[in-house]
This record gives structure tokens, C-alpha cells and sequence, in this order.
């Protein structure tokens, strides 16, 4: 009997750890800052750069306009306010990714032209 529960509670952990991991997805959207979020009007760049100067960690805005936490933010370093296509690690909870590869697709915050901050 002992030998069953020890079977079943090992698969239930399997199981469990199972559905904790990391799906890999390809995401499209813009970097931005963790205070901003999807907020950013025209004029938007200049306030990335500086809210990231500031300390506020860098964000991906999806083209739904979720807004993902970046778990190794020093993968985007070079792609503050760009449009960008990702492969990443989403982490079970839905809430944050780990960037794989990152490559531009052109533009800059769906086409905002850098100026004055927010």
C-alpha cells in the first residue's frame, strides 16, 4: 500500500512540474518602459529612454497590447521603444517572458517620432 501512494505521489509531482514549464511563443510588439506600460502617445521614445535611465525596467507591449515583464532585461538593451519580433519563454503564470532572439521589424513605437517626454 505504501508502495502505491509513494507511485501515485511521484506522479502527481511529475505532473505538477509538467504544467509548470515554460512554453516557447513568438511575440510581436514594442519594448517599452514598466511605468508606461501600453500608455505611450506621440512623443513616446524619448520618455522609454528616460523612464529606463530612471530605473523603470523595460517592458514588451504585445500587438494586443499586453504587457509583458522582461525576465533577462538585458536582452533588449539595444531595442528601447523599437518594434520588435521575439522568441521567447512565457512563464507559466502568463505575466513575464525570457527573450530567446530579438530582431527589429522596422519603425519605432508603432511609428512615434522621438521628441519631447510624456
Amino acid at each position: 500500500m505504501k508502495r502505491l501512494a509513494s507511485i501515485l505521489a511521484l506522479g502527481c509531482v511529475v505532473a505538477f512540474v509538467a504544467a509548470q514549464t515554460a512554453e516557447t511563443r513568438t511575440l510581436t510588439g514594442y519594448i517599452s518602459d514598466s511605468k508606461c506600460g501600453a500608455m505611450h502617445m506621440d512623443n513616446g521614445i524619448g520618455c522609454v529612454k528616460k523612464c529606463i535611465e530612471d530605473g523603470y525596467r523595460p517592458v514588451l507591449v504585445d500587438a494586443n497590447k499586453k504587457v509583458w515583464e522582461i525576465e533577462n532585461p538585458y536582452a533588449v538593451q539595444d531595442y528601447y521603444s523599437d518594434n520588435v519580433k521575439l522568441v521567447a519563454k512565457v512563464n507559466p503564470s502568463g505575466k513575464s517572458i525570457y527573450i530567446d532572439t530579438i530582431t527589429k521589424t522596422g519603425g519605432k513605437l508603432g511609428g512615434m517620432k522621438d521628441g519631447a517626454f510624456m
